[in-house]
């Protein structure tokens, strides 16, 4: 490799951060990093809600499969409609749905407006798998006060608000908007 393209090459993994020469901003220790904390805190509690949900016998979900849920909650919905709220194509909330129906969680029906369309609800099963997610999390919810206090619990919720409420978290989860990481 001649001078110039090393030069170049090394200026490239500088712009990337993998620098050969210190970064433009040092990075937070990840302790101190909020992103970081929230993204460890919440992989840690959503394994623990799937350790939870798998032990009220549905071991067969995935943290994926709450997305699609959290549209059926309200009533069914017709796979195009499902794939638009998802934020993913026709044919991938085709292929999700498929999957949960063989595993028993939803099923597909006729429109009763349009026999050409098919609308996806929640069985018995997918309900049941929805109350032991509820449960779960309210477990986790009660663990984590237990472990802060209440008083404690209670500025950290405060904040925790503010912050969903101020980057736009908050609507976001309140209008059943949140997608897949």
């Amino acid at each position: 490799m001649n001078r110039a393209a090393a030069r170049g090459r090394q200026r490239h993994l500088r712009n990337l951060g993998c620098g050969l020469h210190a970064p433009a901003v040092k990075p937070a220790r990840p302790d101190e990093d909020l992103v970081l904390l929230f993204a460890a805190i919440a992989a840690a509690n959503s394994d623990e809600v799937m350790r939870r949900v798998e032990r009220a016998g549905h071991g067969d979900l995935r943290p994926s499969h709450g997305y699609v849920f959290q549209h059926l909650i309200p009533g069914p919905v017709k796979v195009r409609e499902l794939a638009q709220r998802l934020g993913i194509t026709a044919q991938g909330a085709s292929k999700a749905v498929a999957e949960l129906e063989e595993l028993g969680y939803v099923r597909r029906r006729v429109a009763e407006d349009d026999q050409r369309n098919r609308l996806v609800e929640l069985t018995d099963r997918g309900w049941a798998a929805v109350e032991a997610g509820r449960a779960a999390r309210a477990a986790v919810n009660r663990r984590l006060r237990a472990l802060l206090g209440e008083e404690q619990a209670g500025a950290l919720l405060a904040s925790l608000q503010r912050i969903a409420e101020r980057t736009g978290g908050l609507e976001l989860l309140s209008s059943r908007r949140l997608r897949q990481p």
